[in-house]
């Protein structure tokens, strides 16, 4: 196998595909495909002309991979606006997928973002930014994946954690506003719950259910955000909260805890207080103890810390935050919250201006600066 030869052929390979009409980072993908797989045949049968067999291979798996976008699209299209209430049949192709993507030879890492690519649709960035690192980094991930993969029987389906996983990041990504994957991936957990009786299955169907009855609410008329404190709670979804709360407690009720009901927990109290003055954020901060117990994540103690801003004041919170490594995603926009509750103006507007700057999405940034505007005119008066 003459790696230096791959590597020559890629540009040309994809350039022809990107003329062809695939968007870049498609064609990218496919290119990605027909390299695993020349990788895996050439040694045995090596082609006359490698050229022309690597683009005939990968304009095969873009096409292939437009067709199961359009697919899932189309299924997308004929659910629900909302999705419905209730029981659903356990058999589901793209569920079964999801497993075997979530393949043994894999690590759980790994067959996340196999899984969130080949099945979810997610890109490559989208990926990287759930996951907390740099694009590229994702990139060669999802391409050793690839490669470990190719060519073994998917015989052996992943594990329930991985696929709860996989699951959980794809509705945080449709409910991001971005990519509007969350009903699908509601759909596919409620067909999981009807196959698999699991407390932590239901506590993730719970956590969703909690978070998309808020969706109406999110945003305004004119796209732009609205914090939770700010939204009109009379407009929430009771139906929706209803049954999430009924499926958590039911979860709860079994004693194994786990970080999605944990999560689904925090949910349902910010859904239970009428008010946002009325939140009941000392028992927010318990479970978010329990969280980051169970996860030690970054993320989760970021949440922590605006959790005990709102409990224990400001001064707290910001002692909290000091803990935490400053390059966090939504750091500096935590901070400038914070800052702005301490009573120091200043300090606010200057780290929501810096926090606009670093906003993983456009209407995150517009908010942001709009943050730092309000503050700004209102320090000039």
């Amino acid at each position: 196998m003459d790696e230096a030869l791959l590597r020559s052929l890629t540009p040309g390979v994809l350039g022809i595909l990107v003329r062809r009409g695939a968007d870049f980072a498609a064609a990218e993908d496919a290119v990605q495909d027909a390299l695993v797989e020349a990788v895996r045949t050439w040694q045995a049968d090596p082609p006359r002309d490698p050229k022309g067999w690597l683009i005939a291979v990968a304009w095969r798996r873009f096409l292939d991979a437009t067709r199961a976008d359009a697919a899932r699209r189309r299924r997308e299209d004929l659910a629900d606006e909302e999705p419905a209430p209730g029981p659903a049949p356990a058999a589901d192709d793209t569920l079964q997928l999801y497993f075997l993507c979530a393949h043994p030879s894999l690590t759980p890492s790994s067959a996340v973002a196999l899984t969130l690519r080949a099945v979810g649709g997610l890109t490559t960035r989208q990926i990287a930014e759930a996951y907390l690192v740099p694009e590229a980094t994702m990139a060669q991930r999802i391409s050793r994946a690839k490669r470990t993969v190719s060519g073994v029987r998917f015989d052996q389906p992943g594990d329930v954690a991985t696929v709860l996983r996989v699951l959980y990041l794809v509705f945080n990504e449709g409910y991001s506003g971005d990519v509007d994957l969350a009903a699908e991936a509601i759909r596919l957990t409620r067909r999981l719950t009807a196959a698999i009786d699991h407390p932590e299955v239901a506590g993730l169907l719970a956590l969703m259910l909690l978070h998309h009855a808020r969706r109406a609410t999110r945003t305004a008329p004119d796209g732009s955000l609205v914090p939770l404190a700010e939204q009109d709670r009379g407009r929430w979804d009771v139906a929706l909260i209803a049954e999430g709360v009924e499926i958590l407690q039911a979860a709860l009720a079994r004693d194994r805890l786990g970080e999605f009901q944990a999560q689904a927990a925090i949910a349902a109290l910010h859904a239970d207080a009428p008010t946002a003055g009325e939140t009941d954020w000392v028992q927010i901060v318990e479970w978010y103890d329990e969280l980051t117990r169970l996860t030690d994540s970054p993320v989760v103690r970021l949440n922590r810390a605006v959790a005990v801003g709102e409990a224990d004041g400001p001064r707290a919170g910001l002692a909290a935050l000091a803990a935490l490594d400053d390059t966090l995603p939504r750091h500096t926009a935590v901070a400038a919250y914070l800052h702005e509750r301490d009573g120091d103006p200043v300090t606010a507007a200057r780290l929501y201006a810096e926090a606009a700057r670093k906003a993983p999405n456009l209407a995150e940034r517009d908010h942001l600066t709009r943050q730092a505007a309000r503050l700004n005119a209102r320090l000039r008066h």
